[in-house]
């Protein structure tokens, strides 16, 4: 059997043909690289390009917190426009209108003498809307009518029902005031207040600026319309106490707040007046007596003195602060059982 000649490659063959087989599978990885390359350079630049963005971006944020205003206060801003200033010489001329007004200087004041003679006394009443029973009530007894209320102005002595607006203002509430002292001239109305129970404790400032205002008197006294009022026997204790300047006159007393909400006498602040819930010493509001250089005080003053709950602590937390003199008199103690007291519960 014949043998099939075997050929042998040669060295040179061989050398080729690995040269060829590692060309052909070197092409891939080359073209891999490049791609590789080129993906990083393109990354790398957009982290760079990036970066340079936030720094330009960072840039413009702080030059414009820079330049952004900045936040003002009201005062800031008042200041800056100049009114804060103005509102200090608009308080500051306006109390000195007051006071100019409250020392006679200004001449187109109303008088209740007809002779312009010092007064003793300013007596206001108060009443409010449904009071008209009671107010007759006071005419047929302490308080004269007519010709005998004229004679009663000549002693130096005014009288006065007092009273504020209807919330509605000029409804029939208004209306029927109005009328009745047209008929009566008997009536001190307030006209920029409110009459309404939750405001009570602001009317006695609104009196007594209305009442220094229109009346020179010693004694601006604020009374309630549910006593008996011995009426010449108050005259004979503001006669004893002429001359006595900044008395705060009534029945002083003190007692506890009631912090209890919808309890009776509730005051709403109670927690300014300390842990123990005490009233400071105040004149009753029944009936108490400010002499003129105290209802000036409060004339000059109304717009800023603090009103609390009721009238008569309120007025007691402006004596406070004040060169008062306090003068506890047992005759205006209206549930006194005393013979010689002024006034009684009605």
């Amino acid at each position: 059997m014949e043998s099939l000649p075997t050929t042998v490659p040669s060295k040179s063959e061989r050398r080729a043909r690995s040269s060829k087989s590692s060309q052909s599978s070197s092409k891939p990885s080359v073209i891999m690289a490049f791609f590789s390359c080129v993906a990083w350079l393109y990354v790398a630049g957009r982290l760079w390009q990036d970066a340079e963005n936030r720094v330009v971006l960072n840039n413009i944020l702080k030059k414009s917190y820079d330049q952004k205003p900045k936040v003002l206060t009201v005062d800031d801003k008042l200041m800056v426009l100049g009114c804060k200033d103005l509102e200090r010489r608009i308080v500051e001329t306006e109390m000195e209108l007051t006071l100019a007004k409250s020392q006679g200087y200004l001449k187109n004041l109303k008088s209740g003498s007809s002779s312009g003679k010092k007064l003793l006394a300013v007596i206001g009443v108060y009443s409010g809307f449904g009071s008209h029973l009671r107010r007759n009530t006071f005419r047929g007894s302490y308080m004269p009518q007519g010709d005998a209320l004229r004679k009663l102005e000549e002693r130096g002595i005014v009288i006065r029902f007092v009273i504020g607006r209807s919330p509605n203002r000029g409804d029939s509430l208004d209306r029927k005031i109005d009328e009745e002292n047209q008929a009566r001239k008997d009536f001190l109305i307030l006209e920029n207040h409110e009459e309404a129970q939750e405001e009570l404790a602001k009317k006695v400032k609104f009196f007594f600026s209305a009442a220094v205002q229109n009346w020179d008197a010693e004694f601006y006294i604020k009374v309630d319309d549910n006593i008996d009022l011995d009426l010449e026997g108050l005259i004979g204790l503001l006669e004893s106490r002429r001359g006595q300047d900044a008395a705060y006159i009534g029945c002083m007393k003190s007692g506890e707040v009631v912090a209890e909400e919808g309890g009776k006498w509730y005051e709403p602040e109670w927690w300014k007046f300390g842990d123990e819930k005490s009233y400071f010493r105040h004149a009753a509001g029944s009936l108490l007596i400010l002499s003129k250089t105290l209802a000036q005080y409060v004339n000059i003053n109304s717009g800023s003195l603090k009103t609390y709950a009721f009238d008569d602590t309120s007025i007691g937390s402006w004596m406070i602060g004040v060169q008062a003199t306090y003068i506890d008199d047992n005759r205006l103690c209206c549930s006194s059982i005393r013979q010689d007291k002024v006034c009684s519960v009605a």
